[in-house]
């Protein structure tokens, strides 16, 4: 009857270690997005994982009163030193070292399993265990929510797309990161430098030389200026000059609403913002003393979160800071 009460003991040692560990490894937060995301499991441990100081007490006041069971039981069946041996033996072993190998791999999966018996354990020593944690949460506080930083969720990401076991794959990744990241990065990191964007005088006739140049560059959208670049005044949709006559000046056909001027320093979230409010996709890039030093489009935004260059049919240069570095080297040498 002895080893059997000692077994018990032993069996129970082992739950209360296991369950403190793995339950209380289980973060609130997580498990509240695992129940949105409708997880059985999450939703059965929740409760009893949510006053966590309560589940502390109950499971280590349980632990430790099932342990120094164990030592008394067998040392009324062996001798004190012999006893205090095996009582470490199997306390260590059974008791500690197996149990929380076990739920430390399976915290979820046994926790719900277990939930009963996490109950029963929390009724049992309730009037013990409640004022001991009604004074940790006043002297301690909630316990925190976890956040991540951006840093921290680009691991995440990257150790996701790695594992065997995740499904998020490369493509997914890339978008995942570009979108962590792009709010980072200013206008300057991304415009089309003002030494190669193309360029009409307002005062451009639109002739056969003028038509095929547009042609050539195949821009949708171009920059027009009144007697100097920096002196922008509207764009130039390549599509209005669908039916136009020969001999039009530009500036009776160019669009000059929805100008958009930002400085170097803007943020590219906020300008994206920006674009979707003024339902606009071109920006005039001034620097503070009103010098025009570039252009950026809804399109820049777009590759720089989807990591990759866009290219459509009619693009003749696929990377224009690139080329402006290319044509200001080129001056160098020359």
């Amino acid at each position: 009857m002895a080893y059997f009460l000692v077994f018990v003991l032993i069996t129970l040692s082992g739950i209360f270690s296991g369950l403190n560990l793995g339950l209380l490894s289980l973060n609130k937060t997580d498990l509240e997005r695992k129940i949105k995301l409708g997880n059985k499991d999450a939703k059965k441990v929740y409760p009893v994982r949510k006053n966590g100081n309560l589940l502390l007490v109950t499971l280590l006041i349980g632990n430790v009163a099932v342990n120094s069971a164990i030592s008394i039981f067998l040392g009324s069946i062996v001798s004190g030193v012999i006893a205090g041996i095996i009582s470490t033996a199997l306390i260590v072993i059974f008791g500690e070292i197996i149990p929380q190998a076990v739920f430390s791999r399976h915290a979820l999966k046994f926790g719900a399993k277990s939930v009963f018996l996490v109950r029963f354990f929390i009724f049992i020593f309730y009037p013990v265990c409640a004022p001991m944690a009604w004074a940790l949460n006043r002297i301690l506080g909630e316990e925190m929510p976890t956040i991540w930083s951006k840093d921290e969720l680009r691991e995440i990401v990257k150790l996701h797309e790695d594992s065997p076991h995740s499904d998020i794959d490369s493509d997914e990744e890339r978008i995942i990161l570009g979108a962590l990241s792009f709010s980072h990065k200013t206008v300057e990191d991304v415009m089309t430098p003002r030494s190669v964007l193309f360029t009409l005088d307002s005062h451009t006739v639109l002739d056969k030389t003028t038509l095929e140049k547009i042609r050539e560059k195949g821009f949708t959208r171009i920059p027009v200026y009144e007697k100097r670049i920096d002196n922008i005044i509207g764009l130039l949709y390549s599509k209005d000059l669908i039916g136009i006559p020969f001999g039009e000046e530009i500036s009776k056909i160019l669009r000059t609403n929805k100008l958009i001027r930002v400085s170097e320093g803007k943020k590219l979230d906020s300008l994206l913002s920006e674009f979707i409010k003024k339902k606009s996709h071109f920006a005039f890039v001034f620097n503070e003393y009103g010098g025009l030093e570039g252009a950026v489009t809804l399109e820049d935004i777009i590759e720089e979160v989807l990591r990759i260059e866009i290219v459509d049919e009619n693009d003749t240069i696929t990377d224009m800071q690139a080329e402006a570095r290319k044509k200001l080297s080129e001056m160098e040498l020359s």
